[in-house]
């Protein structure tokens, strides 16, 4: 599906086929690029983001009744429930994020509308773009417009993140749900998982970001990262209790570290020094991105991949193969991981006259080494979720 003109008609097509009508209302989300944080939303620290051109659309048309009939484009299948209620029928994959939305609007207080709608999305699954929220808060819009209301984009954001938490049972930061919403065309956003709020980071010019898919299966990332989260916190527990004013990782330091790292069983320390970390590079590289230091942002991202392999241990050898290939490239300024790791997508940040070059020279380097065809993205800082017109 080429173009943004071929992918309307081809939902156009579908929803009449499936309704017999036009829709009367679209709405799209992007999904994002963690530019860099990784895991840093789930401790309230710091984390670089911006929303990506890859995204989901839904076509849609009020019911006139409780009933939600959704049909996505990307698996060829339906979905039906009452919004606002859990389904009869355990949802099995995709399904359960968009029933998942209903039911914390309505625990909330809120009324969702019944809708007839079919999706459709450009973000890869399981790449590490956020795929799952793009498709939440597009939901979330889509069950207000259908409602008759409109909630705080911040409400909004953190609902979507809920129902990914309880009703999905990922136990994600709100990193991916708020870019979502608050993504902003032509700018990064340093998001403070803390008071969530943000400040807007612009790139300079002359760099593009360039978005390396290993096509890797993540077959072992939600395991995984639950076991993380898991240490991080037990570790966080651990120092706590050395000192009470702890009550994040986003509150360590290197000093504080090094004083109460002895409370600490090997594998805890670390991946809480992982994230504490992770959490100093980012306020780092957003001062490093605004002054054009480019060496800093290059030693930054190589410090951010090299922990996540060395200290956190979600790298996979697909992962560090594509991080050479993209560190081999012309052009290549910084390049690290982004998501949830063991596979997915990468990032990397490449002069723009020469983008190109480096895809080209990406793509064969990384074919070569894991026999695995990669997927190149050229991206920019794209706009957050909003009605779509067509």
């Amino acid at each position: 599906m080429n173009g943004d003109g071929a992918r309307r008609d081809a939902v156009l097509a579908k929803f009449r086929s499936l309704y017999g009508t036009a829709p009367s209302a679209w709405v799209r989300a992007p999904g994002r690029a963690e530019l860099l944080g990784t895991d840093t939303d789930d401790h309230l620290g710091y984390v670089m983001t911006m929303g990506i051109h890859l995204d989901t659309w839904i076509a849609f048309r009020p019911s006139g009744s409780a009933r939600a009939r959704i049909w996505s484009m990307n698996v060829d299948r339906g979905t039906e429930f009452t919004v606002g209620q859990e389904p009869a029928e355990p949802a099995a994959s995709w399904d359960r994020y968009v029933n998942g939305v209903s039911r914390m609007l309505g625990l909330k207080g809120h009324r969702p509308g019944g809708v007839d709608a079919v999706l459709h999305s450009t973000v890869p699954i399981g790449g590490g773009l956020s795929s799952s929220a793009s498709l939440e808060v597009a939901s979330a819009l889509m069950f207000q417009a259908a409602g008759g209301f409109a909630l705080p984009p911040r409400e909004t954001a953190e609902i979507c993140q809920q129902a990914e938490n309880r009703c999905v049972g990922v136990m994600c930061g709100i990193l991916d749900q708020y870019s979502s919403v608050f993504a902003k065309e032509g700018t990064a956003l340093l998001l403070d998982c803390r008071s969530l709020t943000h400040v807007e980071v612009r790139f300079p010019s002359d760099i593009r970001i360039v978005i390396c898919d290993t096509n890797f299966p993540r077959t072992l990332a939600g395991s995984a990262y639950a076991k993380r989260r898991e240490e991080c916190d037990e570790g966080t527990r651990l120092l706590r209790e050395q000192d009470p004013e702890i009550r994040t990782l986003r509150d360590v330091n290197t000093p504080l570290f090094e004083r109460l790292q002895g409370s600490l069983p090997e594998v805890l320390r670390r991946r809480c020094r992982f994230v504490f970390e992770e959490n100093q590079r980012v306020v780092a590289f957003m001062a490093a991105v605004v002054r054009n230091d480019r060496a800093a942002m290059r030693e930054l991202c190589e410090g951010s991949f090299t922990g996540e392999r060395d200290l956190y241990e979600k790298t996979v050898p697909a992962m560090e193969r594509m991080y050479e290939a993209m560190m081999g490239g012309p052009g290549v300024v910084a390049a690290r991981q982004s998501g949830g790791g063991f596979g997915g997508c990468m990032i990397a940040y490449v002069e723009r006259d020469r983008v190109d070059a480096f895809a080209a020279h990406v793509r064969t380097a990384y074919r070569k080494a894991t026999g695995i065809e990669p997927a190149i993205h050229v991206t920019a800082p794209s706009a957050g979720a909003g009605p779509l017109e067509v």
